[in-house]
């Protein structure tokens, strides 16, 4: 899929960025160009000595911000994907910081398109989460203009052969700022912070937002915004997982924060449909033939009033299976 093409990740210095580097480099080693687009040296400086470009030669630095359409018009030259994981993503920063987050989300979102738009980009995987579904922060609104931003290239893109799709998703598991790392740092204190005993998030794997991120690049029609099928936590069972023996501290939720997450509504309903291992929310209006891809991809309408949220999951971690992962996917020296 990705022989001989050139892509290029903004964000790409991130957690999932850098699981996606060492996936499509170990995946495609005939690729052409793999372009890392990020704002933060430092952050680029690291990952260079994990993936020198001396020892993968496809591999290039950009030092850029999605805020600066002319820097992406420039690093979008010749590039034939474009992965957008680049955003603000903490809640409470986003609060504190509004017009920021507005800035580099939608602002940024909207660079994105036009980069891509005049550059002879053919296919733009967006990067979303469950916060932009029926959002209550301003993290998850942002996220969500840009999701629709996005679906709604594909309206304006005249005759050119481009496509542009979104995937949503729950919490990447071990990701910089997430609850795992950040309890693993507290345990040493004997007392684990808990928003709320009621809490349960999504939760994903590294390597899943990178096999979902791939599925859409090598299967979107244009307009797709695609949604795992992924278990559940009890922030109470992530807990117990990792500190067993430490005090349980409720603090209370912050800014922004919900109890539980959706990753599709009863209002989407109308127009999602089941995939198997995904489901798949689908524009109202789109510029190919419904019936064919309904065709193609075996795909079953979700009953009327259907939603998809993480307190009402089918699917749970359990303490042990918490910590199976944590061993195997994070810290291999983890024990209790």
């Amino acid at each position: 899929m990705l022989d001989n093409k050139s892509i290029l990740i903004t964000g790409g210095t991130g957690s999932l960025g850098k699981e996606l580097t060492k996936t499509i480099l170990k995946k495609w080693p005939n690729i052409k160009r793999l372009v890392i687009y990020s704002r933060d040296e430092q952050k680029q400086y690291q990952m260079a000595q994990e993936f020198p470009e001396s020892q993968f030669p496809a591999i290039r630095y950009f030092i850029g911000d999605v805020r600066d359409l002319e820097r992406m018009k420039r690093a979008f030259n010749g590039i034939d994907y474009v992965i957008h994981a680049a955003a603000m993503k903490h809640v409470h920063i986003a609060e504190y910081n509004p017009d920021e987050c507005v800035k580099t989300n939608i602002g940024g979102a909207d660079n994105v398109i036009k980069a891509s738009l005049s550059s002879n980009v053919s296919k733009v995987v967006a990067l979303s989460t469950d916060k932009a579904c029926a959002p209550i922060n301003l993290y998850g609104a942002t996220k969500l203009t840009s999701d629709k931003l996005f679906i709604a290239a594909n309206n304006i893109k005249g005759n050119q052969d481009i496509k542009f799709s979104v995937v949503r998703y729950g919490n990447v598991m071990g990701s910089n700022g997430s609850v795992i790392p950040f309890f693993m740092n507290k345990r040493a204190e004997g007392v684990l912070p808990i928003t709320d005993a009621n809490m349960t998030r999504f939760n994903i794997s590294l390597q899943g937002g990178v096999d979902m991120v791939l599925h859409a690049l090598d299967a979107a029609w244009g307009g797709e915004l695609f949604v795992p099928k992924i278990p559940s936590y009890r922030i109470l069972d992530v807990a117990q997982a990792i500190g067993p023996e430490c005090e349980h501290k409720i603090c209370g939720i912050r800014p922004g924060e919900k109890i539980h997450e959706e990753m599709i509504t009863s209002s989407d309903s109308f127009t999602t449909y089941d995939l198997g291992k995904y489901y798949v929310i689908l524009p109202q209006v789109t510029n190919w033939d419904m019936k064919e891809y309904i065709k193609t991809f075996n795909a079953k309408l979700v009953p009327q009033g259907f939603n998809y949220t993480s307190g009402e999951n089918t699917e749970w971690e359990t303490v042990d299976s918490l910590r199976t992962l944590i061993k195997e996917h994070l810290y291999s020296d983890f024990t209790v």
